[in-house]
């Protein structure tokens, strides 16, 4: 009985294996490919969007401004934002300071030029999860045909289902030296200092809806 027994354990073995051996002319089985997500596209909510930026005036003050015509995508097949390639523009024509005569003063060739360049560009390279809801977007920026890499610290508001569809909220700080980037006009106060400072501070708050 145990030899039987044996004999049993050793053929079922032997079919057991035979299922899995490869025969010359065969091809060896390939394990299904796992699914991945469709990348989901977001636009921006313009009329809760806005671009703006802010510079040193006569060293004692500043001066704030935004762009009141512009557009952005993103693309991301993960929940977390980590994959995301972002673009955004703002039409330099669009620049509003509250002041006609200075905003004509920034579209002429001293600063951006808005006839030869109409358009600020920005397209990123990486979105970095920091923990919790900060994140690092590195990209690059492009004024009057000068790009250069930028980051942003970013704040995740979150997102949510209204209206209709969803959002999801995002708010943006980083700096340039406009020098950088040929707005190269230049004049100083009595005391030294710049009339308008070198560094520009960038402040984007998003809103995103899901396409």
């Amino acid at each position: 009985m145990k030899k039987i027994a044996l004999f049993s354990l050793l053929a079922g073995a032997v079919v057991a294996g035979s299922a899995f051996t490869v025969l010359p002319g065969e091809e060896k089985p390939v394990a299904p490919a796992k699914a991945t997500q469709a990348p989901v596209k977001w636009e921006l909510d313009k009329a809760h969007s806005n671009i703006r930026f802010s510079v040193s005036h006569l060293v004692v003050s500043d001066v704030d401004g935004s762009f009141k015509s512009f557009s952005g995508t993103v693309s991301s097949s993960k929940p977390d934002f980590t994959d995301a390639q972002i673009s955004f523009a703002a039409d330099v024509a669009s620049i509003n300071t509250d002041n006609e005569q200075r905003d004509k003063h920034l579209q002429s060739d001293d600063f951006f030029n808005a006839a030869k360049f109409p358009q600020i560009k920005f397209v990123s390279t990486s979105f970095q999860s920091l923990g919790g809801n900060k994140y690092k977007l590195n990209g690059n920026l492009t004024i009057r045909d000068i790009t250069k890499p930028i980051s942003f610290d970013v704040v995740y508001g979150g997102t949510a289902t209204a209206f209709g569809g969803t959002h999801a909220g995002f708010k943006a700080t980083g700096s340039i030296n406009r020098f950088d980037y040929g707005l190269k006009w230049s004049a100083a106060t009595e005391a030294g200092g710049l009339v308008v400072g070198k560094d520009v501070s960038i402040t984007l708050n998003i809103d995103l809806k899901k396409s």
